[in-house]
């Protein structure tokens, strides 16, 4: 059985986005393409309604692109259940209650079991320093942290 990984909205935006002219941003965006092209295969992919929210927004053209990546995984629901570990997520202090869409992401991809979640959003998700937090918020909820990671780090061996 296929390990099963969330895709979280950052990752969406990298593959629809045109190339940056960044060098960071665009080395991120080759890398999410090659993701996409090599090793998507290899996994179950999902988003989540939250995930089709954010990607709907912005530059109609970039959107329609957004959503056509989306197009074919399975949507996964914002329950009651992710909504209350979000808000424990950013109560434990592990995500910013600014950032509130970020815990729901990191709650949802834990409510519904996924074994990765995949972003580039480093700063209040892929993040070594509050890892810890989130996992010890779900593990006190009974819940096991996804493996949070970013393209790059999933490009296997």
């Amino acid at each position: 059985m296929k390990d099963k990984v969330y895709i979280e909205t950052s990752v969406i935006s990298y593959l629809a986005a045109r190339r940056s002219t960044d060098l960071v941003v665009a080395g991120h965006q080759e890398t999410t393409r090659k993701w996409w092209r090599e090793r998507r295969g290899e996994f179950k992919p999902y988003c989540s309604q939250l995930v089709v929210r954010e990607a709907s927004k912005g530059d109609a053209r970039v959107a329609r692109r957004r959503l056509r990546l989306l197009r074919g995984l399975p949507v996964l629901q914002v329950d009651e259940a992710a909504e209350t570990l979000a808000a424990r997520l950013t109560r434990s202090g592990g995500i910013p209650r600014e950032a509130p869409e970020d815990a729901l992401h990191v709650a949802v991809a834990t409510v519904h079991r996924m074994d990765y979640l995949l972003t580039w959003n480093c700063k209040h998700i892929a993040n070594a320093e509050i890892r810890w937090n989130l996992s010890a918020t779900c593990s006190a909820e009974g819940l096991v942290l996804p493996i949070i990671c970013t393209p790059e780090e999933l490009m296997g061996g």
